[in-house]
């Protein structure tokens, strides 16, 4: 299962990279994809922001980022179990918001540093094998959308 769920992640990955358009380097490219593989807690430590400033997200793109997030706090304040429905409902966003970036440069890779290892954990949330499992993946798409909001605007 979990050999499917990374080839799915790499797939949409690549759908991304390619929606998008390319990092403005190599090596910005390169330090994206081996942040996939962090937690939550460490993605922080590899944004950064803009001289001091939030980046600038696109308008397109803001509705999809904040439903989502609403959607995670409702899901949270309602004490709901049904992870799987929750990933579901997270990756429809996501695919809305990849749909939706015209985004180009800097902010577009910083970007980028955000949304791979979020698009992640949703994967790895809609494929949880128990509810331990899955509520420590909630909590983790918590501090990604802190994150989010830290170094985004």
């Amino acid at each position: 299962m979990k050999l499917l769920t990374t080839i799915f992640t790499l797939m949409v990955l690549a759908l991304i990279a390619n929606g998008c358009g390319t990092p403005s380097s190599e090596s910005d490219s390169e330090s994206t994809t081996v942040q996939t593989h962090e937690t939550a807690d460490s993605l922080s430590n590899s944004l950064s922001l803009n001289d001091g400033e939030k980046w600038k997200v696109n308008e397109e793109m803001k509705p999809f980022i904040e439903d989502s997030e609403k959607m995670l706090q409702d899901f949270n304040r309602k004490n709901a179990q049904n992870y799987a429905g929750l990933a579901k409902a997270l990756k429809e966003k996501n695919t809305g918001l990849i749909k939706s970036c015209t985004m180009k440069g800097e902010s577009h890779d910083e970007l980028h540093k955000w949304l791979h290892p979020h698009m992640e954990l949703i994967e790895e949330l809609g494929t949880a094998e128990s509810n331990e499992e899955a509520r420590a993946l909630v909590a983790d798409l918590e501090k990604s959308f802190k994150a989010y909001n830290q170094y985004f605007k």
